[in-house]
């Protein structure tokens, strides 16, 4: 048996604002972008908060960067959400049960984190930090292995990936080679009949200018309630709106059981960007909340839970589809059958070309080309990027 290096020393740093942007951070953009511009969200309720979701702090943490050491020098790292915050419980907590222990460890590692903060933690910022270290913990494997993570995971089970493309501008995407498109929802419940009629007729623009067979999906971003939520999956059906997407608060489970029960017939409900864990992901299918689930990699649990999450829902039929994580979830999905497209996020302002996701912190982060990635471009050990050195890195706390 092969006898790896363990780790040797865990760092968290953190990027901060005017020192590289977006990334992992990705609403961390300049004015203008489509990412920030009169999206609906929960704070539309208040008219001082609704033209950018940057004024009510949208972008305040920043990325997390965790960097994992093992003793023969070889460094695994992972960027994610979290900033200052997650760095200090990274360092001050968590650290204690990676350093001195062999990285292939991350079971137990995974286990003692979670538990070891499951009285101030159990979601959120907690589990992001969490996530982020797992992700750096596969990628020292894959680079001591000197093998990419999807070989780790089983395998790749086609030869690529197919995308749709979140963004402002699903006709371009549909002419960049993409399968769909999914829009962010512009106007809420506050905005009443008017902005609800503006939606609809939004969608019915892009239809007609993407033709019946794209994909068209809206991104609701937790602003609804399940009333207005239900009248725009009618409103919207006669325009082939295929999924409604996180339309209430995710702690709704409820509200979700019922919006499932009130859309159109084939139009699906999707869930998940912001739920944690096999425990809330368990809620979301017991209690059939939606047809689709979508946990983020780096804010659900790392790809140890990741692998978990997806078990359960492949026992039950549903479909996994990752909320756009670039490379960290690109390497889980080219592994599993209930995984058949992924999500790229359209990060250039204007959603027209094809930009890398978490530009500028990752080096070598492979990009769809006419909507889809071969899998050799993930032939490189770990998750295959690099950290960008112009990028500066602040380390806020030490150990």
């Amino acid at each position: 048996m092969r006898n790896f290096p363990k780790i040797k020393q865990v760092r968290a740093s953190v990027i901060k604002g005017g020192e590289g942007g977006g990334g992992a951070d990705y609403h961390d953009q300049g004015e203008g972008h489509w990412i920030d511009n009169h999206i609906a969200t929960s704070m539309g309720r208040y008219p001082e908060y609704r033209q950018s979701r940057k004024s009510f702090g949208i972008n305040v943490l920043g990325t997390l960067v965790v960097e994992i050491e093992a003793d023969d020098g070889t460094v695994g790292f992972a960027v994610t959400t979290g900033g200052e915050p997650a760095a200090y419980m990274v360092e001050k907590h968590f650290a204690r049960f990676l350093e001195g222990r062999s990285p292939f460890d991350y079971e137990t590692i995974w286990d003692q984190m979670y538990f070891a903060s499951q009285y101030y933690g159990r979601k959120g910022l907690v589990v992001n930090a969490i996530s982020g270290v797992d992700l750096a913990l596969w990628d020292l494997m894959g680079r001591l292995r000197g093998e990419p993570v999807y070989h780790m995971l089983g395998g790749a089970v086609r030869n690529e990936l197919q995308f749709y493309a979140t963004g402002a501008r699903p006709d371009l995407a549909k002419q960049m080679g993409f399968i769909g498109g999914k829009m962010p929802l512009l106007h809420g419940p506050i905005e009443g009949d008017e902005g609800l009629k503006k939606n609809v007729e939004m969608l019915a623009d892009m239809r007609s200018k993407c033709g019946d067979d794209f994909w068209l999906m809206w991104d609701c971003w937790m602003a609804l309630d399940v009333n207005y939520a239900t009248r725009l999956a009618h409103a919207c059906a006669p325009h082939g709106l295929k999924w409604i997407e996180e339309a209430i608060s995710p702690d709704d489970y409820w509200g979700y059981q019922q919006l499932k029960k009130n859309v159109p017939a084939g139009m699906l409900v999707t869930t998940g960007e912001h739920e944690a864990t096999r425990w809330g992901f368990r809620m979301l299918m017991e209690m059939e909340c939606c047809d689709l689930i979508q946990p983020d990699v780096g804010w659900c649990g790392g790809v140890t839970e990741l692998l978990k999450i997806s078990a359960m829902a492949d026992s039950r039929g549903i479909m996994v589809v990752p909320h756009g994580s670039s490379v960290y979830s690109y390497h889980f999905v080219i592994t599993r059958h209930n995984s058949p497209f992924a999500e790229f996020l359209m990060m250039a302002p204007k959603a027209d070309h094809v930009a890398p996701m978490f530009h500028p912190q990752l080096l070598g982060e492979p990009v769809p080309e006419n909507g889809r990635l071969n899998v050799n471009k993930l032939d490189k050990p770990g998750f295959g990027v690099e950290l960008n050195p112009e990028v500066k890195l602040h380390r806020p706390y030490t150990h």
